[in-house]
């Protein structure tokens, strides 16, 4: 996962869970995550593994398709 697609889904995540007003915290918690992972994966520094974007779009409601648009539209021969 390249830089620009981890920064999209860092980015999806934390819109996503301001839409919720929800915080960083109660996002981990319901995700069975820690905040500074969270926090992490906002920011671009990492890149999210599957069982985590599970975790975080099913506490978020969001199909797991959303998170990963970017990477099917801007990957040389998608997933």
């Amino acid at each position: 996962m390249g830089k620009v697609q981890k920064k999209f889904i860092g980015q999806t995540i934390s819109t996503e869970r301001k839409k919720l007003g929800i915080t960083q915290f109660e996002l981990a918690k319901k995700a069975k995550l820690s905040r500074s992972y969270i926090s992490d994966l906002e920011t671009g520094r990492y890149a999210p593994s599957v069982r985590s974007l599970i975790a975080i779009s099913n506490v978020l409601d969001l199909d797991l398709n959303f998170l990963l648009k970017n990477d099917v539209n801007t990957s040389k021969g998608g997933i």
